[in-house]
């Protein structure tokens, strides 16, 4: 499965308690009333095999090391593979998970490659050949990254013995993850409760100036993120917003005026705006019907207002459709936003996302986004399609460099990996995957690490400051 488009996509959580991560395409329909759809289907890239039934989805994953079943549920499935669009050929089948998301074309096979279904046990040695091809065939950012990631893993190979037990087959992974630095990379094997059988990119920029302060202080890094957390959303609503904001859509929107005429709105996260059931993840849909009448609020508000601060400074990521949503609310005309494809999907044109007027409340006036290296994934497609619109400038520091959805690739032997495997590129077909987004007008966002629990509010009420017109700025 891959998080994209409509999907969920990696989000960094939240330590804080309470707080946590195109165009419509006409003639596309639910697979369910398209029985010229059954039978089995290969995707190009991503390395899936999709059997259309009328009892519903199966899913395999393939690679040159070996064939597999995935083991998620018909209505997971569907959830990512709802929706059907017409290929270049009636042996050729876009699907999606609704219209206007990311799309994954898929060829028609005879039947399912022979193996696919019979029960095998992996040894060790098959599994890293497994992992080994995952990456080699689907990995997005080598050059980028770490270009002799493959040599050096292949290196590894002979110290894998058949019956090598779990634990030291899940360490030799994560030991060479750990170079790539890619926060939409992870290992989850076995007791994903056990931080010895998981991989995580590392801290980097303001994480690791705070698991540096924790350490100066002798506490749990969890703790001090939970109190940097903290002081961040007590600064904007304080020292920014002066006790006169507004907290809402799940503690994921903080919004007011900063300054006479300054408008300010903050987005912790693409998602996440709704309290879901226990146990159950809430929708796209469920998500945009909560922001969208908090946006129309907000907006509303602003109207009139001379400039708009748009802080992404601490977004973790969530959904590229609420980012496009959200961006669409500044757009005065329709706009190329961004571009993007998969590695290995050959002959698959790149998809082009474009960013609508809205009917909505919206703001054409001057937009200051703002930034940081904490700003990631989807947050940074809402950055990266901001950046095509001629009212905005970026403001801040360049955000993580991690815009690809995750795919997600469960082992034979029930362990998962994600990986990154897109490439997203702006209006002049620039990627910034690893490097991050580079604003247009510095700003120190977090500080130096000698007050990182209140420089971002001293930094926003500057800007604020800077942007309040002349008649309304204090006599000396």
């Amino acid at each position: 499965m891959s998080g994209g488009g409509g999907s969920r996509r990696k989000t960094i959580p939240l330590v804080l308690a309470g707080l946590l991560a195109g165009c419509a395409t006409p003639h596309a329909t639910s697979k369910d009333s398209a029985p010229d759809a059954y039978g089995v289907w290969r995707s190009r890239g991503h390395g899936w095999l999709l059997t259309v039934t009328p009892e519903g989805l199966r899913l395999h994953h393939e690679t040159s090391a070996g064939c597999y079943v995935d083991p998620s549920p018909p209505a997971e499935l569907k959830e990512m593979f709802g929706v059907q669009e017409p290929g270049p050929s009636a042996d050729v089948r876009d699907f999606l998970s609704a219209p206007g998301e990311t799309r994954y074309r898929f060829d028609r096979l005879a039947a399912l490659p022979d193996g696919c279904d019979t029960p095998h046990v992996w040894s060790a040695v098959e599994l890293f050949d497994v992992f080994r091809e995952t990456f080699a065939e689907h990995y997005a950012s080598f050059p980028q990254r770490d270009p002799d990631w493959l040599a050096r893993l292949d290196a590894q190979r002979s110290r894998v013995t058949p019956g090598m037990d779990g634990h030291a087959l899940s360490t030799l992974f994560a030991d060479a993850l750990r170079s790539l630095n890619d926060a939409h990379v992870e290992l989850l094997a076995g007791d994903a409760a056990s931080d010895t059988l998981t991989y995580e990119a590392r801290p980097t920029g303001t994480f690791a100036m705070l698991e540096q302060a924790a350490v100066a202080m002798d506490r749990p890094a969890r703790e001090v993120q939970r109190e940097w957390m903290r002081a961040y959303r007590d600064g904007i609503l304080q020292t920014v917003l002066r006790g006169q904001g507004h907290h809402v859509a799940n503690q994921r929107v903080l919004w007011g005026f900063a300054a006479p005429r300054v408008a300010y709105l903050n987005l912790l996260t693409m998602g996440g705006f709704v309290a879901g059931a226990e146990g159950e993840t809430p929708t796209l849909a469920q998500e945009l019907a909560a922001l969208e009448p908090v946006l129309d609020e907000a907006l509303t508000a602003f109207a009139g207002a001379d400039a708009l601060i748009l802080d992404v400074s601490n977004n973790r990521g969530g959904y590229d459709a609420i980012a496009r949503a959200i961006a669409e609310r500044f757009a005065d005309q329709p706009r190329r936003a961004y571009t993007k494809w998969a590695t290995g999907a050959k002959d698959v044109p790149p998809q082009v996302f474009t960013l609508q007027p809205t009917s909505r409340p919206s703001f054409q006036g001057p937009v200051y986004v703002v930034t940081s290296d904490v700003t990631v994934s989807a947050g940074e497609v809402l950055t990266l399609a901001l950046r095509a619109l001629p009212n905005v400038v970026q403001v801040g520091t360049a955000t993580r460099g991690a815009f690809s959805d995750m795919l997600v690739k469960p082992l034979p032997n029930g362990w998962t990996v994600h990986l990154s495997n897109e490439h997203y590129t702006d209006t002049k077909g620039q990627d910034s995957e690893a490097r991050g987004l580079p604003p247009q007008r510095p700003l120190d966002v977090f500080g130096d690490g000698k007050a990182p629990w209140h420089a971002h509010a001293r930094a926003i009420r500057a800007l604020a400051d800077s942007l309040r017109p002349p008649k309304a700025k204090p006599t000396p």
